[in-house]
Order: C-alpha cells, then sequence, then structure tokens
C-alpha cells in the first residue's frame, strides 16, 4: 500500500509541475504577444503623431496630390512618389507573379525529386540575399543592359524586373504550398474524365488553388512596395511623375531614406507623412490579405 500511495504522489507531482510548466510558458507567449501588439502600435503612435500635423499644416489634397517635391521652396507634392510606387509595385507583379505561379506549379506537380532537391534549396536562398545585393546585380547587370535594348537605364522598367526577381521566392513558397494542399482527388478526377496531366494541373487544381496564389501574390507585392536600398540603386531617383516605363521614378520608401539623413523641420515632418501613406498601403495590402485568406476559408 505504501508503495502505490508513494506512486500516486509521485503522479500527482507530476501532474502539478506539468501544471505549472503550462501555466507558466502560457505567460511567457501572451507577454511576447503583448510585446508585438505594444511595438506595432508604439509605431503607429509615433506616425500619426508626427506626420497627421505636417499633413494637416501642407494641406491634405497638396500632399497627397502635389506634383511638387523641393523641400527648399516648401512644396511637399507626394503624388510623383506614389505614383512611381504603383508603377514600380505594378511592373514587379506583371514580372514576377506569371514566373513565379508558374514555377510553383512546376514544383508542386512536375518537378522530379531529384531536380527539387536541388531547386528548392536555391529558391530559399534567393530569399536569404540582403536587398543590397539585389540592387548590385540591378547595377551591373539591368541597368546596363536596358541601355543597350531600350536606351534607357535606371527607370521603372529596371526597378520593376528587380523587383519581380526580388519576390520570386515568396510568390512560389506560397503558391506552392497552396497547390500541393488541393486534394489529389480534384487531379484524379481530372484524369478519370480524360483531361492530360498538364490539363488536371492547371485546369483543376491551380484554380482550387486560387486562395492561396492570391495570398502569395498579395505577400508579393507588400514585399515590392515596402523595398528600398534595391530601387534606390536602380530606379534612377527622379522626384517626377514617370512619363512612361523607360522614365526615372522615386518611390515612397527611396524619398524616404534620400533625404531624412539631413531633413530638418516641416521637411523632416514631411517625410514622415510620406512613412504614413505608405503605412496606409501596407495596412491596405494586409486588409487584402486578410480578406482573400476568409475568402478562401469559405469556400
Amino acid at each position: 500500500m505504501s508503495g502505490q500511495s508513494g506512486t500516486n504522489a509521485d503522479l500527482a507531482l507530476g501532474v502539478r509541475a506539468r501544471s505549472a510548466v503550462e501555466t507558466a510558458m502560457r505567460i511567457v507567449f501572451l507577454i511576447a504577444a503583448c510585446v508585438c501588439v505594444l511595438c506595432v502600435g508604439l509605431i503607429c503612435a509615433f506616425l500619426l503623431a508626427n506626420g497627421l500635423p505636417a499633413i494637416a499644416e501642407i494641406g491634405p489634397l497638396k500632399f497627397l496630390l502635389g506634383l511638387s517635391w523641393k523641400p527648399g521652396r516648401n512644396l511637399y507634392g507626394t503624388a510623383p512618389m506614389i505614383v512611381g510606387s504603383l508603377f514600380v509595385t505594378a511592373g514587379a507583379v506583371v514580372v514576377g507573379v506569371p514566373i513565379g505561379v508558374l514555377t510553383a506549379a512546376y514544383m508542386a506537380r512536375f518537378c522530379g525529386k531529384r531536380l527539387y532537391r536541388l531547386v528548392s534549396p536555391v529558391i530559399s536562398l534567393m530569399a536569404g540575399i540582403p536587398s543590397v545585393v539585389y540592387g548590385f546585380f540591378g547595377m551591373v547587370a539591368i541597368v546596363p543592359a536596358a541601355r543597350a535594348w531600350f536606351g534607357a537605364g535606371k527607370s521603372v522598367l529596371t526597378a520593376s524586373i528587380l523587383l519581380g526577381i526580388m519576390i520570386l521566392p515568396t510568390v512560389i513558397r506560397v503558391s506552392e504550398a497552396a497547390i500541393r494542399a488541393v486534394p489529389d482527388s480534384y487531379y484524379e478526377g481530372a484524369v478519370a474524365l480524360g483531361a492530360s496531366h498538364e490539363r488536371g494541373v492547371f485546369f483543376c487544381a491551380l484554380p482550387a488553388a486560387k486562395s492561396g496564389v492570391m495570398a502569395a501574390i498579395v505577400l508579393g507585392i507588400g514585399r515590392a512596395i515596402g523595398e528600398t536600398m534595391a530601387v534606390i540603386m536602380v530606379a534612377g531617383n527622379q522626384a517626377v511623375v514617370p512619363s512612361g516605363i523607360l522614365s526615372g521614378v522615386r518611390t515612397l520608401t527611396a524619398n524616404i531614406v534620400l533625404e531624412m539623413g539631413y531633413a530638418a523641420d516641416l521637411h523632416r515632418e514631411a517625410l514622415i507623412g510620406c512613412a504614413v501613406v505608405l503605412f496606409v498601403f501596407i495596412l491596405l495590402i494586409n486588409l487584402l490579405l486578410s480578406a482573400v485568406k476568409g475568402k478562401g476559408a469559405r469556400t
């Protein structure tokens, strides 16, 4: 009896210890989550507290729709940078999304195991390459090629090509995971009805993964619109509304980085206002991603 009592006591002690550990870890996780939320809240508070007064002083319409950014003359129109950011991001989507989605479909449904073991680490390596290295590659390879072929070096085109390459890992990884998550019965049913392997993949499996593919595209857009260093090195950094894809361009992120080092007073606050506009763009992208995920969950 004494031995059984000792065993029961040990079990009870073990249960209490495990419960204490679980409670402690729950508290640790809660603290970590609160710290993350607090950091985001502080960033939002800083941007709004410093950026909104400048936007109000300049005038919201003049700030958002003004075509001239000349701090020496107290002209702070961000329309050229907003349009430039949209141009470059749209170009990156045009370049990177088709290649990324097709690569994801190949890796998920066509690629052999031996080749997959070679290609997969390369894509992971692309995700870890620093932005400045991509920018240097763009300067020494993409810009001279664009100058030779189109007569324009640093431009919307070169920035779009470079950003299209940079978003490839994000688009490929998320799209591949979405395609692999489609039940095999979808593809097998299409093949049983007479579809070829290619038609089964592109007309059945890929449409079934559209919510995940859309999430990949939205994440790629977020990656492109927030890029700074690589864009500075290949875009030309001209604070004018681009007249075409061969024109130089300056994005919101590039504008902040290029001028924050010497800005003061209203100029500095206007740059923080640019950060507010960029923050709103990122927020809208995240809301779009949430909407895409919610739609995918309902379907």
